[in-house]
């Protein structure tokens, strides 16, 4: 499928991702989070947690419990990826959109929660959440401009950032895009 969205015309993608994906998302999540830890200071030690960490056992358990994974490949190249979590009949959670650095700012991410939002919706889904760093302005920022809207900002003990939650509401209409073969 190609995305004109800013004007740049991209070839691409979107599979479901199966087990023997596993290596090629934790670098993907990795390579795509580490400017994010950098920027904040996070590492191993104050948050073993974050997603610049990520791990293959990680995605493993996601697996096990039901999370599915989604890659966004460019002309055979993975260049992003994302996750959806069926939590309950009408709530999911968006979790780890990752674009690699080199390949943001061309509407992938765009393209990754537009089709987690139509995979909610199409799984009956009414809310999708998802939480970022809370002093990540710009993300939150984005986010809105999709039409999520903020529900609260929590302080954990665990980590050294107060976590921004928030939603999207899910009008239903089902019409699954052919750019992803799920």
């Amino acid at each position: 499928m190609a995305d004109d969205r800013k004007g740049i015309m991209a070839n691409f993608k979107i599979r479901a991702a199966t087990r023997k994906d596993v290596a090629l998302l934790t670098d993907i999540i990795r390579s795509s989070f580490l400017d994010v830890a950098e920027r904040f200071g996070l590492t191993k030690e104050n948050c073993p947690k974050h997603a610049s960490n990520c791990m293959v056992d990680w995605i493993e358990k996601d697996m096990d419990r039901g999370v599915t994974y989604f890659i966004l490949e460019e002309e055979g190249q993975a260049s992003g990826s994302v996750a959806l979590e069926r939590v309950s009949g009408e709530l999911c959670y968006l979790e780890r959109l990752a674009v690699l650095p080199d390949r943001r700012r061309n509407g992938l991410g765009r393209t990754l929660v537009d089709l987690v939002l139509t995979e909610a919706n199409c799984n009956g889904a009414k809310r999708l959440n998802i939480g970022t760093i809370a002093e990540q302005s710009e993300l939150g920022n984005w986010y809105r401009k999709i039409g999520f809207v903020e529900t609260e900002t929590k302080e954990f003990t665990h980590l050294p950032f107060r976590v921004r939650f928030m939603s999207y509401e899910i009008k239903p209409n089902c019409i699954k895009s052919d750019s992803a073969k799920v």
